[in-house]
């Protein structure tokens, strides 16, 4: 139902899907077609962290491998704070999932064997015992993205809302009622440049991460927090914000500040090496170049600082060529682009922001601490993760949980609505703003301090001076946001900042060193006591 009474546009659907990855849009295909679905995304269907995705999706596949193997890797990643029940719960529904996704036509590399049969090809990647990652060449993100907005965009249930970004969500406490329940969200609409209604009776959140908080980053322009930052105001609880996953490899050249050297270069045989041409990650680690994330990453920053140099290398030019251009065809011609000939020389690379490994806390639906909310996908906080993600398990996770929302919302069908009436946005007592240079200013100093203070490598001074500093934005943005009318950059703002608050708040309570986090100031991991998270109530 969509109304104009009043002037503005407002919507009620039976479901309103909050973002358009791969978590977000696999939800959607799953309900029931009798039920209406709304899907918000912030710009082009397709400008998603699923879209960037190159390496691929971990899951047991072969007869050599198993759920257990699957299931000790990414316990191991996570240094002693994954969920076992949730590792084994998303580790067992894989292979179906990537059954799901082949037959939507998601276009996996096959290999050919000599008796004419094919099978998908695997790859290795960081932490994985085993060949088990599914893949499309070096593109996965995009072939899968394709196929599944393709789907939606020719499903009659589902509405696509481009270029919508949501401010917060709508909860029955707001509007004064007896309970908390979610009801909906406003949503602004960035072409016509207003704050819309939408009402439903099933609200997810699948935003994606927070990777936008830090200077340099792997991921799209979108990815700054959004969900997270309204499920907090909301009321819901999150959980190890400190362990933000640094990619080791994006490539460093001034063109391509956001292009990310997948993992399986590494996996085919890569090489990290320093600027006179040596290796060296086998001193950090025995696995080498296949260590895990944090491992490499912090290998990477301790060998830049050590050095005083802008970036390492990353080589793989020992293999054939006819391979590396078979099996990282999207990479290859975008070095080519660049004047660099991956066949022929090393890469150069640096580490910068991928993964949130913390966010909104769920149980095993995706369901959150407020009534009729979901998160799912990197927004969530399942336990899946721990203090380090495994490579190739988010997209698994999206999926998985995807599908275990899907199922939660079908049992709560029967019960009947309950549609209250919602007030159109207030912007009766603001006005236009005429100090916009507020708003960049305090987005470069934000992404520049986290950058600084709390990145790789952490200490107690750096964190406390962050802290000051985004008490300080804070304040700012209120004070703007309460006097001025709303923009796509003063709500990615305000929610950067607080997910920044969050980060930095979760990180001071952390008192040693584990997985993504790492400070100077207690180097070691604290065996003293049973691993624990680090939760965070906004009641409290």
């Amino acid at each position: 139902m969509v109304s104009k009474s009043s002037g503005r546009q407002s919507f009620r659907h039976d479901v309103l899907i909050i973002g358009g990855g791969a978590a977000g849009l696999s939800l959607a295909l799953r309900l029931p077609e009798h039920l209406k679905i709304a899907v918000i995304t912030k710009e082009q269907d397709s400008v998603s962290s699923t879209y960037y995705a190159q390496g691929g999706i971990s899951a047991v596949l072969r007869k050599d491998d198993s759920f257990e193997s699957h299931i000790a890797d990414t316990m191991n990643a996570g240094v002693g704070l994954c969920d076992p029940e949730v590792v084994k719960f998303t580790v067992e529904h894989g292979p179906e999932n990537i059954q799901w996704l082949a037959g939507l036509g998601v276009p996996f590399t096959t290999d050919q064997h000599k008796n004419g049969s094919k099978s998908y090809h695997l790859t290795r990647e960081g932490g994985h015992s085993h060949r088990r990652v599914i893949h499309a060449a070096d593109a996965t993100g995009k072939a899968v993205e394709t196929s599944l907005i393709n789907h939606a965009r020719h499903q009659a249930n589902i509405e696509i809302f481009d270029y919508h970004i949501s401010i917060d969500l709508i909860t029955g406490k707001k509007l004064g009622l007896p309970h908390n329940r979610c009801l909906g969200a406003y949503v602004y609409n960035k072409k016509r440049k207003h704050v819309e209604t939408f009402q439903a009776r099933f609200v997810i959140l699948a935003t994606g991460g927070a990777s936008k908080v830090y200077l340099y980053t792997s991921n799209p322009d979108t990815s700054t927090g959004d969900g997270i930052a309204m499920a907090w105001r909301a009321g819901c609880r999150v959980a190890n914000m400190e362990f933000m996953q640094f990619h080791p490899t994006c490539l460093y050249h001034p063109d391509a500040r956001t292009f990310l050297l997948t993992e399986a270069l590494r996996g085919e045989g890569g090489y990290l090496l320093l600027p006179d041409g040596t290796r060296f990650m086998d001193q950090f680690d025995p696995r080498a170049e296949l260590a895990p994330r944090d491992i490499v990453a912090r290998a990477i920053d301790h060998e830049m600082k050590r050095l005083g140099v802008e970036c390492l290398y990353l080589d793989i030019s020992h293999k054939p060529a006819a391979f590396i251009t078979s099996h990282f065809p999207t990479i290859y011609a975008r070095c080519l682009e660049l004047g660099i000939d991956m066949t022929k020389q090393p890469v150069p690379v640096v580490p910068a922001a991928h993964y949130t490994c913390g966010g909104v806390m769920t149980d095993l639906n995706g369901r959150t601490d407020v009534p009729n909310l979901y998160a799912i996908g990197e927004t969530a906080f399942t336990g899946l993760h721990g203090a380090n993600r495994m490579a190739s398990n988010s997209i698994l996770e999206c999926l998985v949980f995807a599908e275990a929302a899907c199922k939660d919302i079908g049992e709560h069908l029967a019960e009947p609505a309950d549609w209250v009436k919602i007030s159109d946005w207030d912007e009766s007592r603001v006005t236009n703003s005429d100090e916009e240079v507020v708003v960049s200013h305090n987005w470069d100093e934000l992404r520049r301090f986290m950058w600084d203070y709390v990145g790789i490598v952490r200490t107690d001074k750096r964190l406390k001076r962050a802290k000051s500093r985004v008490d300080l934005l804070l304040s700012e943005i209120d004070e703007y946001y309460g006097n001025f009318r709303v923009s796509n950059d003063l709500i990615e703002l305000r929610n950067l900042a607080l997910v920044a608050d969050l980060i930095i708040r979760s990180a001071q309570r952390r008192k040693e060193s584990r997985g993504l986090h790492y400070t100077l100031d207690y180097p070691a991991m604290d065996d003293s006591q049973p691993a624990r998270n680090t939760i965070l109530n906004p009641d409290s």
